[in-house]
């Protein structure tokens, strides 16, 4: 499975985005997608339509992943192991999913979540 970061996410819902052929061919190759539960609430901050957030809820299939206790602990010790840099709890959160679950994370964002990859993260580097 792989996890889209909000960015992706976005991308999807983006007209003309070069992100969504990357995403296609995840599709097409039977990969499964999932987000975090925090991910999922980056996403539908907006803006989009309830038409794009359904559309998009359907690509990953319904995989929002719950955000649990264990996960909470993980994402604390990558804020601490990283520096406790300001506004980077989100990101901790989102990389605590995926490490719990052994999955991996796509994201555009590469500089904000490489950070974890010694940490255990599996990432996926989109390019811009």
């Amino acid at each position: 499975m792989i996890h889209l970061d909000t960015n992706l996410m976005i991308d999807l819902v983006t007209t003309g985005s070069p992100h969504i052929a990357v995403i296609r061919k995840w599709l097409e190759q039977g990969e499964d997608l999932g987000c975090s539960a925090i991910a999922w609430s980056e996403f539908c901050n907006g803006p989009h339509s309830k038409e794009q957030k359904d559309a998009v809820y359907h690509v990953l299939d319904r995989q929002v992943i719950d955000f649990s206790c264990e996960m909470a602990e993980q994402a604390s010790r990558l804020f601490h192991y990283t520096g406790r840099r300001r506004g980077s709890h989100s990101d901790c959160m989102i990389a605590a999913t995926a490490i719990v679950h052994r999955v991996k994370v796509a994201t555009r964002n590469i500089a904000d979540f490489e950070r974890f990859v010694p940490y255990g993260l599996q990432l996926i580097a989109v390019p811009t």
